[in-house]
Formats: C-alpha cells, structure tokens, sequence
C-alpha cells in the first residue's frame, strides 16, 4: 500500500523526476531553465561556431551537399539557430531541427523546425549537450542486510527504502554499476533509460554522427553516493521533486555505447578552433577595439574549455555509417587519437 503523508505518495525517483520536470506543471514545460543553469551554449557563441564547423566537416566526410542538424532537448532553439546561420552561404545547406518536449518559443528562428522528437533518418549531425543528465532515472540504495533497493522519494524529497531491485535494472547494476559488496548506503542511479533513449536519438540517424556532451563517469571511477542534485537560479539546491527545481544526475558515459569513443569537451572543442591564447599585446597599440574583442573571446574560449568548468564535460561520438578517422582527418585531434 502507498504511504501517505503530508510529503504525498512515495514513488521511485524515475517517477517522480518524470512527473517534477515534465508533467503539466513541470519545470521544463513552465519556467525558463537558462535562468537556472549556464550551459555551453549560454556561455559563448563560440561553442556553436565549434559545432557549425562539426557539421561541415560532417557533411565533407559523408560527400553530402545538404545535411541535417538535430538538436536534442534544444531549450529555445539557441544552437540550432546558431548553427544553422554560421554555416550561412559557405557552408553545406543547413536543415536544423529543435528537439523539444516544451512548446516552441514566440519568435523562433524560421530556419529551425521544432519537433517532440528527432525526425527519422536524418542525415548529417545529432547533438545532445545536456540532454541526458535530464532523462529521469532510478536511485538504488544498499540496505544494512547487504541488498539494493530502490530509493522511494516524496514531493517534498524524504526518501525511504522501497523493494529490491530486480529484471533489468538488476542486470544494468550487475554490469555497469555493480553494488555487490558494498556498505550500506552506497547509491547507484540505474542508467537503463537513458541508454535507451540514446540508442533511439542515435537510431534516428541515417548517417552520420551522434554526440552526447554531459558531465559524466565510467565504471572504473563510480561516485559512491551518486551525482542526482537539484539547481534552482543559479544555485545547487537538496533535489526535491516538487517541479521548483532541475534535477540531475550524472551520465555514466560508458554504458551509452560502449564503442563510442570519449573525449573531454576541451579536446574537442580546441580541435574544432576553441582556444583561450590571448590575442598579442601589439594588437591594443594597432587596434584597440579588435584586442578588446580578442582579449573577450579568449576569456569565453577559456571558459568552455576550462578543466575543472565546462571543459570537464565528455563528448561521446557515435558514428552512424561515418568513417570516424576520415572525420578525424577532417578535423585533427577531434577524437584525441593523434
């Protein structure tokens, strides 16, 4: 029987994140979540300027005049927008679609389509920055008899112990989290649904490539307690599933596609042109609008590659038909093999 109190009814946390970020009155569909949280995105045009040069080379590899630019979980449509305009006349014709379970923003750029999910056999690129710490997931917890079990949540975040964990979610433990062993109260949070919903995007692909960027873990580096955490204005907060607040959880980036290869985002993006070299002191004497201008975008391109900042994120590129080291050729060092 359900408990009841005045916290409401305990479910598991994929439950009740589902319902606190995306039911009716969820944070996703009711609030503005840039003013919540900086992204990549939010913190210089010239991450989309990087992905716009992605796209092209992309494109190059793939022979195609013409390719697909598929934003996952696109906010207000931001990078799709940007993409499809630095891209412009020099670049392969642009078809940019915003992935979005939000209704589309007034005054969306014409140029991007919005869509509740990625169209079938796109081709050209997939990119999801920050999507997959949102997909909701389980938390298990190892009781004091040694078992795992799921955590039970209410609206206002008291936890308790619910039944063990069994099926699926036992098998994605057994071999990408495993629990056996440990102290009580280890967590994991159960990666099953958002491989799935990886596996889908990705799918959606006819050819091409699909890159995942998150904060994340691998198996050989587990965090003991899990990642899941709450953001409100700005600021981390206790993760309570009352819709006032984003959740989210680390990615554990292996299980996604185990033959994807991983890269920290400050490796990608100084492939694709992003660095934080200051422009030469000459420069303020020559043309001091252009330093000050330089000086602001090596700050910017500083901070999406910082290592302990926005650089800490992991790229993960799934190709899809592509021949990942004529992308590599394309792009040197895009994927850190050389």
């Amino acid at each position: 029987m359900a408990n009841e109190t005045a916290g409401g009814e305990a479910r598991g946390w994929r439950a009740a994140a589902e319902s606190a970020l995306y039911g009716r009155d969820g944070f996703y569909l009711r609030s503005r979540p840039a003013a919540h949280f900086r992204t990549s995105v939010h913190a210089s045009p010239l991450f989309a300027g990087a992905v716009a040069r992605l796209l092209a080379a992309t494109a190059e590899a793939l022979g195609a005049g013409a390719v697909d630019f598929v934003d996952m979980a696109a906010g207000r449509g931001e990078l799709a927008a940007a993409v499809a305009g630095a891209c412009g006349e020099t670049g392969p014709a642009v078809r940019a679609y915003a992935v979005e379970r939000a209704a589309p923003p007034p005054g969306l750029d014409p140029r991007v389509a919005w869509c509740p999910r990625p169209p079938s056999g796109a081709t050209g690129l997939l990119f999801a920055n920050e999507w997959l710490d949102n997909v909701p997931v389980d938390v298990a917890e190892v009781g004091e008899d040694g078992v795992p079990r799921y955590v039970r949540v209410r609206q206002d975040g008291a936890e308790e112990p619910g039944d063990p964990v069994t099926g699926e979610d036992a098998a994605w433990l057994a071999r990408w989290w495993p629990l056996a062993g440990a102290e009580p109260g280890t967590r994991a949070e159960i990666g099953g649904p958002r491989d799935a919903a990886w596996r889908e995007a990705a799918g959606s692909l006819a050819r091409g490539l699909a890159v995942a960027v998150d904060y994340g873990h691998t198996r050989a580096a587990r965090p003991p307690f899990g990642t899941l955490t709450g953001f409100r204005e700005g600021r981390e907060v206790r993760p309570v599933p009352d819709g006032s607040c984003d959740l989210t959880a680390h990615v554990a980036l292996d299980s996604l596609a185990p033959r994807a290869v991983r890269v920290p985002q400050r490796t990608a993006l100084r492939a694709l042109g992003v660095t934080g070299a200051r422009p030469p002191l000459a420069l303020a004497g020559t043309d001091p609008a252009g330093y000050v201008r330089a000086l602001a975008r090596a700050g910017e391109a500083a901070e999406l590659t910082a290592d302990g900042g926005l650089g800490g994120f992991t790229w993960v590129l799934q190709p899809v038909g592509l021949d990942l080291a004529a992308l590599d050729a394309l792009v040197p060092g895009l994927t850190g093999r050389g």
